[in-house]
């Protein structure tokens, strides 16, 4: 593909990273110049997900310290198999769910777990966060490496609507009944580097697609610490793929963005309405 400027790809118009690992400590030496970066390239909100209830205490706080870009997440890593812990996490959920954005990362990985009885208890996990997140009216930020397909079964099975497949690693084909249910596909600046995120973004109708990074993983090279700054490489990426103008896929990125995250991507917390806002 064409080697893209970041910072030229994202141009003036705002863009909304949806999902980001902020509080990972790859970015405790410069996590306010990465902000800044971020902002300077046209990013205007970052949605910050967690894999454990550490995770989600640190990326509340970094939404108090940040209120300006950082919009807070909270969910468990597929690879930690542990019922207690899930729902220690959804009870902090509930606690904070005013402040909360959306419910991730959560779902299936078959790539790092093998064992069947295993993949039953992963299974139950994520069927606990995603039942959660309909009775809280709270969106899925779904993780589902080698498991694209059972986890849009699960997802259309529990009735989910509120969907992000983040980095989806299957073939189109795969993600068609997700497409379908009206769930988004959001892409990673590795699309640059990978063949299978170039045909599935080629496939994928425009109104199912959302940008994100993943930082500080799945960068324009493997190894290298990606950030929030590059989602101008998804962007640039996707209109080329798509031929269409850069303009274009913002408009249609950031309205996906705003249908799937409402207003909240917007401000700093998450405020339902003044009637449930004490509750």
């Amino acid at each position: 593909m064409t080697e893209i400027d970041p910072e030229s790809a994202a141009g003036d118009r705002c863009l909304f990273d949806t999902h980001a690992h902020l509080c990972d400590p790859a970015f405790d030496g410069d996590r306010g110049e990465v902000l800044e970066r971020a902002r300077a390239a046209g990013v205007e909100s970052i949605i910050a997900v967690g894999e454990t209830l550490q995770d989600a205490r640190a990326n509340l706080a970094l939404a108090h310290d940040y209120p300006w870009i950082i919009r807070p997440a909270a969910g468990l890593f597929p690879t930690i198999l542990d019922l207690d812990q899930a729902e220690s996490l959804a009870q902090w959920i509930r606690r904070h769910v005013e402040e909360l954005i959306a419910i991730g990362e959560v779902g299936l990985d078959h790539w790092k777990v093998e064992e069947p009885e295993d993949r039953e208890i992963q299974r139950q996990v994520f069927e606990r966060f995603v039942e959660l997140a309909m009775e809280l009216d709270l969106p899925l930020n779904v993780h589902s490496r080698s498991a694209g397909a059972p986890a849009i079964e699960l997802l259309l099975q529990c009735g989910a609507r509120r969907v992000q497949l983040h980095a989806f690693d299957g073939r189109a084909a795969k993600a068609q009944p997700a497409i379908e249910a009206g769930f988004f596909l959001s892409v990673p600046p590795s699309v640059v580097r990978s063949r299978q995120k170039q045909k599935l973004v080629r496939q994928v109708p425009l109104q199912n697609l959302l940008l994100e990074t993943d930082s500080p993983v799945l960068g324009r090279e493997p190894g290298e610490r990606n950030e929030p700054a590059n989602l101008g490489l998804s962007l640039q990426a996707v209109a080329e793929l798509k031929g269409v103008h850069r303009e274009a896929v913002v408009e249609a990125v950031r309205d996906n963005s705003l249908r799937l995250y409402g207003e909240a991507l917007l401000g700093g917390a998450r405020h339902r309405s003044e009637s449930t806002s004490g509750n």
